[in-house]
Formats: structure tokens, sequence, C-alpha cells
């Protein structure tokens, strides 16, 4: 400062350019920059969580104290601790059980409904979609009374058939489990393969049986080598649900204490062992985890920016060739039928099974003399239409939120131009790529080490919203975003030349042409909200708790049947819901349900 100057004459360039900002937003209409306003927010809850997380995962425990010390000493207590390495390579195992199974179905149906002249295809399609809405824990608990090597009913039948020294059939290992959700996953396969294989150009199919090729030499050395950039990336996305898992490694493997990453965070935040749970090697152990995921997601992105290579759809006229199955369409069927029974027929049933019993066994004339309702009598009914109304509640409210803010950010994205716009789209991936888990335990330290003084939510529904809006918002962008390509700006264009605000024109142009992609949207994300176990189970105290919760402390107890009646009622109260997106399917408002 030289003599006569005053502080007020000091340049001051950051204070400019923060005027500059505040005076654009307050010049925005209003629905911009509310839409504006409301995706900054939620993208400032992703970057908060995931940053929380790191900084805590640096602090010594006990978390969260003002004198705590900074060091790495949790990253040190996380891989000296042997059963780190062994829940890693769990994992890992797991998931590429997980990948191979539900590529093993998926591929050959897809190839099967989008190559071939089978019937029914649109049969085929609802119906493996269809079985993604079997919850996760239905399955493996379906499988359970199968294969468990002393309660599952094809070792208690082998027991009575060959005597007590027969070898069981067990399910309760990692292959076991990754059988189980690979066989629920296939359907997701499915879908995301299935799109490469319709919009393949059949020319280069054409030119190998020209040149001598038979049906499976040109399937392998034409048509799968074409749509590996689709498989690779189908792949990728399946193995990184895989890796964070909750519900079939907690049925299956939680007694066996066979851990995979979700369910040994778990354990972690368990505070049977010290006064107070492991937070700093929470963190620590989930910060690695966030680095493996977005590698994981890089990979992926780098595969989809280099799709063009494999580009065989031009702007030429062409017609896909549909293989002529003859009498091989029976045994296709015969294949369709075989994973509708395996993943959606067999589980119901041995649910509904367990659910009449006092205890499982096999059918006979005395299992059917026991059969009754007993188990749906003794249900905490108290506990339960508690949880079903939180759970009606947050299927209503993460759903409305994360399709609102989907649309907004998807019109933020691709018609303003305002900078960083990008950065939003990036921000908005990251719910995609780090697993959901992870957002669960930096909401948990949050509410309780940095918000706990100014918002205490802890223990409330609204910090499961919170989580639950997050976790769903990769999935409706990509839907939104998708859907807001395909409509041309010189409608909205239009609409503003005639004196329509922003506001008007999304209500009376944009919003009614995209009504039904918004509808499947919704319900999706109602349907994966009811379903959602790995957040709450983290998130839940007294009072918050959802039906999958109260179902899985029933699980842990050891009431079987009573978990299994409790999984049937939230089946029939789901089934409204089911019907209707059903229904918007048959009618053909099918976009890829890819947001597991």
């Amino acid at each position: 400062m030289t003599a006569g100057e005053t502080t007020a004459d000091v340049p001051r360039p950051w204070v400019d350019r923060l005027s500059r900002v505040v005076s654009r937003i307050r010049a925005m209409p209003l629905t911009f920059g509310t839409m504006l306003a409301s995706v900054l927010a939620a993208s400032l809850a992703i970057v908060a969580l995931l940053a929380i997380v790191l900084w805590l995962s640096f602090i010594e425990e006990p978390a969260g104290f003002h004198d705590s010390v900074y060091s790495f000493a949790n990253y040190v207590a996380v891989f000296t601790e042997p059963a780190t390495i062994r829940v890693i390579v769990n994992t890992l195992e797991f998931s590429l059980v997980n990948l191979l199974v539900a590529l093993s179905f998926g591929i050959p149906l897809a190839w099967l409904v989008e190559r071939t002249d089978i019937g029914g295809k649109k049969t085929v399609y609802t119906l493996l979609t269809i079985g993604l809405l079997i919850p996760g824990f239905a399955s493996a608990m379906g499988w359970l009374f199968l294969l468990h090597p002393r309660i599952g009913l094809i070792n208690q039948m082998l027991r009575s058939l060959f005597g007590a020294a027969v070898t069981p059939i067990s399910i309760t290992n990692i292959f076991g489990m990754g059988c189980v959700l690979g066989l629920n996953l296939a359907p997701l396969a499915f879908i995301m393969t299935g799109a490469v294989f319709r919009a393949m150009d059949p020319a280069l199919e054409e030119a190998a049986k020209i040149h001598g090729a038979n049906i499976w030499q040109t399937t392998y050395r034409v048509t799968l080598r074409l749509a590996w950039p689709g498989i690779l990336a189908a792949s990728i996305y399946i193995f990184t649900i895989g890796f964070s898992a909750f519900d079939v490694p907690a049925i299956i493997g939680w007694s066996n204490r066979i851990f995979t990453f979700s369910t040994y965070l778990l354990v972690l935040l368990s505070s049977a062992n010290r006064d107070l749970p492991h937070y700093g090697e929470v963190a620590a152990f989930s910060v690695v985890i966030i680095g493996f995921a977005l590698l994981m997601s890089w990979w992926y992105t780098s595969l989809l920016g280099r799709s063009y290579k494999y580009t065989v759809v031009t702007g030429k006229a062409y017609r896909p060739a549909l293989l002529p199955l003859g009498r091989l369409k029976y045994a296709a069927w015969g294949f369709i039928a075989f994973y509708v029974l395996l993943n959606e027929v067999m589980p119901i049933i041995l649910i509904i099974w367990a659910s009449l019993l006092p205890y499982l066994t096999t059918p006979s004339a005395e299992a059917f003399s026991h059969l009754s309702l007993q188990n749906f009598y003794v249900l905490p009914w108290s506990q339960t239409i508690h949880a079903i109304g939180n759970t009606a509640l947050l299927m209503v409210l993460t759903a409305t939120i994360a399709t609102a803010l989907s649309v907004a950010f998807s019109w933020i994205v691709l018609r303003s131009r305002i900078r960083g716009r990008r950065a939003l789209d990036a921000v908005f991936f990251l719910p995609h790529a780090v697993p959901h888990v992870i957002f669960g335990v930096g909401a948990l330290l949050a509410t309780l080490y940095v918000i706990e003084s100014f918002l205490p939510i802890y223990g409330t529904i609204w910090v499961l919203l919170l989580v639950f809006v997050i976790a769903r918002l990769s999935y409706g962008t990509r839907v939104t975003n998708n859907a807001l390509l395909q409509i041309h700006s010189e409608l909205e264009e239009a609409a503003q030349i005639c004196g329509a605000s922003t506001w008007t024109t999304l209500r009376r142009v944009v919003l009614p042409l995209i009504a039904p992609t918004l509808t499947f949207t919704w319900l999706w994300i109602a349907l994966l909200t009811s379903r959602e176990v790995a957040l709450a189970v983290i998130l839940t105290v007294s009072g918050n708790g959802t039906v999958p919760v109260v179902i899985w402390s029933l699980w842990a107890q050891g009431s079987l049947g009573q978990a299994s009646a409790l999984a049937l009622v939230m089946l029939v109260l789901l089934a409204p819901l089911i019907v209707i997106y059903w229904s918007v399917m048959r009618r053909g408002s099918v976009v890829n349900a890819t947001g597991n």
C-alpha cells in the first residue's frame, strides 16, 4: 500500500470475482437458478461425504475429537490386520464368480433374443428384467434353504437316502455366494449386452458365412468380437456391483465368518470388541476401496471412449439378419425356462415353504401336517408396521427427489452454457463409481462428528433419505441425459420465442415428451430403494428402520421362519408397484435398467 491509499483502494480480485458470480446468480431466471442451486447442493453433498471419509481416515482413534492426531495409523492398522487381506481376496473371488455366472446366462440369453428368430421376445425380455426386481437377500435366503450343509432341503434328502456320512452340497462359501449373486445379475448382463447385439450390422457375419464359416465359427470369430467392448463394459459394471454387494454375502456368508468388503465394514463398525467402533479403520479401508473403484470407473469410461473402433453401424440402411433356430428353439426355450426356474421361481417357492413351517424340513406328509401361518402371527408387527411406513416414505421421497434432481442436472449440463458443467457430470457419476456403502459410512461419520452440533439428523429417517438419493443420482442422470438428448432444442427455442419462460418450457414441452422415461425412472428408483439393505443397516438405529433391516435382524437372530414370512409380506406389498412397472415395460417405455 502506497502513501495516500486506503484499504478500500487495494485491488481485491477474489472479492470482485465473487461479486460477479453473485450478480450472475441474481440475474438468472428463478427456475434456472433453482435448478442450478439444487444441482450444486447435491454435488456438494456427494463430494463432502467422500471428503469426510478421507479426512477421518487420517485421524487417530477415537475419531472426531478436537485433540486427535493426524497420522497413517489407521492405514497401518488396516493393512497389518490379517483379516484385511483375506477380505480383499474373498471380495475379488466373489466378484469374479458373480461376473462369470452373470455372463454365462446373460450373454447367451441376449444372443437368443436379439440375433435369432426365437418367438415371444417381449415376454422373455420382460421376465428377465422383472428378475432384477427380486431382492438379492430373498434369492440368497431361498438358495440357503436349498443348499445349506445342515438345514438345506437337498442335503436333508441326501442324508435320508444315503445316511449321515454323505458329504453335503454346500453353498456357504465364496463360490456359492458368487453363483447366487450372478444369477440375480444375469438380467443386467442380458440388458447391457442385448443392446450391443441389437445394433450390430450383420454384413460382416454374412461375409463370414459366404467364406464357409458355420454358425458357431461366425458367432465366435465375428459376433462376439464385434460385441467385445460392450461385453467388457458390462463386465466391469457387474464386477463393481459384486465388489460392493452386501445382501448375498450377509445372508449366506455372515454366519460362517466369510466376509467381503461390505460385510467386513459392518464388522468394523461393531463396537463388540472396543468401547467405540473402529471408525478410523473403517474410513481408511473405505479410502482404499474408493481408489480401486475410481480405477475401475476410469477403465470403464476409457472403454466407452474407444468404442468407435468397433463401430459397424453407419448411415447405410441395414436389416439385422435373424438366425433360424429350427428345432433348436426347444433347447433355447429350455435354457430360458431353466434360468427363470433357478433365479425367480425356486427361491420364492422355498421362502414360502420356510415361512409356513416352525423349522425347515423336506416335503413329506408329516411336514405338510405342520404347515401354518404361525410365523406371520408372531412377527414383531409394531416394529414391522413402523418399518413399512418408513420404507414407503423413503420410496416415494427418494424416487421423487432423485428424478427431479436428475431432470435439473440434465437441463444444466445439456441445455446451459455455464462453466464447469462437465465437472458436475463427473461428480454425479461418482455414486456409480464408488460403492454405495461408502456413502453410508460417510453419512454416518458426518452426522456423528461434523454436523451433529447444528444439524442433528443422526438416527433419523432423513439421513437415510439423503444417502438413498445420492446413491440413485448416477442412474437417474444417465437416463434423463439420454431422454433429453433425443429432444431437439428447436422445440424449446420455439416455446421461448413465443414468450414461454424456462419453467413453462419445461412443464409444457420437455416434461410431457420425456414423461414415459421419467415414469420408468421413478418406478425403478422406488423399487431399488425398497430392497436397499447395506445403507439402511449402517445408518439404522431404533426408530428409523426399514423392512429389509427388520428382515436382516430377524435372520441374524436365527428366526429364519419369521424372516421368510416378512420377506413374503414385503413382496406382496410391492406387487402393485411391480405390476405397474411391468405394464410400463409392456407398452414399450423401456430403458436400460442398469442402476443396481
